[in-house]
């Protein structure tokens, strides 16, 4: 049986990562695509329960290794409860958000390092990388005031400084600049059905090829 892929969506927050992806999972797996939509942190029963201590806004005084720490151990059992058993089936796992995210928001935004933050997660997920990785694009100030207008309640990290989600932008950055090769970069900062329309497009040219 031929496996399926691991394809992941990344964006800062106010991207629209999470309406994007969960559109076009559906409209493949309507069109008869054998593909499964998952989230992170969460994804299965324990990582479900590792986020809800990650997103708590009551868990202000949570230290910035324990965090990264707490995400990279629901990383590592929503890996081995959905991701690889799925591909192993045949199933194309669409991820909202992977090992990016740490990097990018732990490493850069929280100021542990991108290279401290990899090599926690690369104890978890034992080289199990996506082979290509969606990242929708918009800046800092229009991620925030569309996090602002949409959300009624703000998790930990949604409400975090203006400053601490610019870093966060920056070290995506960079994250693109260095896995070039398996980062897809859309202009996310359109409407959402033109966003939407091109993943689409996008995705199942993969799933073809």
């Amino acid at each position: 049986m031929k496996k399926g892929l691991f394809i992941t969506f990344e964006g800062p927050d106010g991207s629209g990562k999470t309406t994007v992806s969960k559109a076009v999972s559906e409209k493949l797996l309507s069109e008869g695509y054998q593909v499964r939509y998952t989230r992170e942190p969460g994804g299965s029963a324990i990582s479900e329960k590792i986020r809800d201590i990650i997103l708590d806004p009551a868990n202000t005084e949570m230290d910035p290794r324990t965090e990264a720490l707490l995400y990279a151990a629901s990383r590592r059992q929503h890996l081995v409860d959905i991701v690889l058993p799925l591909i192993e089936q045949g199933v194309t796992v669409i991820s909202d958000r992977f090992v990016d995210s740490s990097i990018a928001y732990q490493g850069y935004g929280r100021g542990i390092g991108a290279e401290e933050v990899f090599s926690i997660n690369a104890f978890a997920i034992e080289n199990h990388m996506p082979v290509k990785t969606v990242f929708l694009n918009v800046n800092a100030e229009t991620g925030l005031a569309r996090i602002q207008a949409n959300r009624a309640v703000l998790d930990r990290l949604d409400a975090e400084s203006e400053e601490f989600h610019k870093r966060v932008y920056d070290g995506y950055q960079k994250v693109i600049a260095q896995y070039g090769d398996r980062m897809i970069v859309v202009d996310a900062s359109r409407d959402v059905h033109e966003v939407i329309a091109e993943v689409y497009s996008i995705v199942k040219g993969l799933l073809d090829d």
